[in-house]
């Protein structure tokens, strides 16, 4: 369902104009009154659709609004979550690039050492690994790019059909699971939102776009804690793209990438801001998919010519290239030969990769791990496949062994102790954290233990687990 404030202030406004062409003949005393009954009407339904979108949630006519959902009885006295990741925030980011209010709020609350992301290191598959407490291999979204041997087909960031169809995510998101219990939920963005996951969006929604201001971004979460108890969503997801899109483009140090940080640390204080003012008891999560590395982009990797694709699927990355193969006799004899050509890369067979990746043949949910792998050795990438520019930061290694694709963990608010510094941790541990600060249980495996993180909180969950 659209919301209501699709309806067009403007083309009233231009029916309106083109009855002013007819006013010349009028005395200037109509005039004036003509003018006068259009502000009026003008107001009136610019008041209309203010009022509507702001009784369904809407904030802008991008918004989806599932029809017919209410939160049950029980549900409107669980705990508010808003749930914010701002992509490519490396774990050190708050401190080098002055992100004093941040710093501050995570000094009021806790404060990660770095959270570690799921292994590769890249956006889709680590902000889903966030909301369903699987590895990649486990939920299905192994890489920003993939191949599904059942489906005979790419998966693509850039594929609108592929984004929106649910059948592509394993797992069951956080959204998912308040919506089964009838705890409604929002996104203002979020790996998997967009698609019916389960059969289910959740009850406000947003197709990704970046041309929404952040001012109105703000307001919309305002207005959905603003809803009555039975419509307001009690988990929110909210995205930040723009130090992602710096690093990438200046490298980590640079100072456009200061900037963004320091853009995305303004943008967290007008939001608590906002949010204190509905007098809600909201707790915030503040985390990032991943981190950002400089990498060598004078030298970079070329594809070894021993691959023959006649043999494989090829599905080339900066940082990992994947090989999946057409005939399997030939896998063997290519990871021999690739062995032979490193230089600046690492060749895996995927039943042989570090244990810790979980992330090989054995684990692989849905045959999308590949046969071969070919992971840059950092600095060192490979060479764009499609004559783009190379820049200079990039991520996607190992995050134990490139300590700068770790990422950052801050949580403050009514539920989490003060002036706690914890270790790092894997970030598949959040999901049941936030399962059971919601009283949301759940029967399905996961990868996260509660164990993990549940010392962060003021109270203990006894009796209140996420596990059923």
């Amino acid at each position: 369902m659209e919301p209501a404030g699709e309806v067009d202030l403007m083309a009233g406004s231009t029916i309106l104009h083109q009855h002013e062409l007819r006013m010349n003949a009028f005395s200037d005393q109509a005039y004036i009154c003509y003018m006068y009954m259009k502000i009026l009407i003008l107001l009136f339904v610019s008041s209309f659709i203010s009022l509507t979108s702001f009784a369904q949630g809407a904030g802008t006519p991008q918004q989806k609004v599932v029809a017919g959902r209410k939160n049950s009885a029980k549900q409107q006295d669980k705990p508010y979550i808003i749930l914010i990741s701002a992509d490519g925030f490396r774990h050190d980011y708050a401190e080098m690039h002055g992100a004093d209010n941040l710093l501050r709020l995570s000094k009021q609350g806790v404060q990660a050492a770095s959270m570690i992301p799921s292994f590769p290191s890249k956006t889709f598959p680590n902000h889903y690994s966030i909301v369903t407490g699987l590895y990649p291999a486990h939920h299905g979204l192994v890489s920003n790019h993939f191949y599904d041997p059942e489906r005979a087909e790419i998966y693509s960031p850039r594929n609108r059909r592929q984004v929106e169809d649910g059948s592509w995510y394993g797992g069951v998101p956080l959204w998912v699971l308040a919506e089964q219990q009838q705890m409604l939920s929002a996104s203002f963005y979020w790996v998997g939102s967009e698609a019916d996951i389960n059969g289910l969006h959740p009850t406000y929604y947003y197709r990704y776009s970046e041309e929404i201001p952040m001012e109105e971004r703000i307001q919309t979460v305002v207005n959905w804690l603003n809803l009555p108890e039975g419509s307001r969503p009690h988990l929110i997801t909210f995205y930040l793209p723009e130090a992602d899109h710096a690093g990438h483009r200046y490298g980590p140090e640079a100072p456009q990438t200061r900037q963004a940080v320091q853009f995305i640390d303004q943008s967290i204080q007008q939001l608590t801001a906002a949010v204190a003012e509905t007098g809600l008891p909201v707790n915030y999560i503040f985390v990032s998919d991943h981190g950002m590395t400089a990498v060598d982009t004078a030298h970079t990797l070329s594809l070894p010519a021993v691959i023959d694709t006649s043999n494989f699927i090829v599905v080339e990355g900066d940082v990992m290239t994947t090989l999946y193969a057409k005939d399997t006799a030939a896998v063997r004899p290519t990871y021999a030969a690739l062995k032979e050509a490193e230089n600046g890369f690492t060749t895996y067979l995927t039943n042989q990769t570090p244990a810790h990746w979980h992330y090989n043949s054995k684990e692989d949910s849905t045959g999308r791990v590949g046969d071969i792998l070919l992971l840059a050795d950092w600095p060192s990438i490979f060479s764009p496949p499609d004559a783009r520019r190379v820049v200079p930061g990039r991520h996607g290694y190992d995050p134990r062994i490139v300590e700068d694709m770790q990422a950052t963990f801050y949580a403050w608010g009514p539920a989490f102790k003060e002036q706690l510094q914890i270790s790092s941790f894997e970030n598949v541990h959040l999901y049941p954290l936030i399962a059971a600060l919601l009283e949301l249980p759940y029967q399905h495996k996961i990868d996260g233990r509660l164990e993990v993180l549940e010392k962060v909180l003021k109270k203990p969950l006894s009796g209140k687990k996420g596990k059923k």
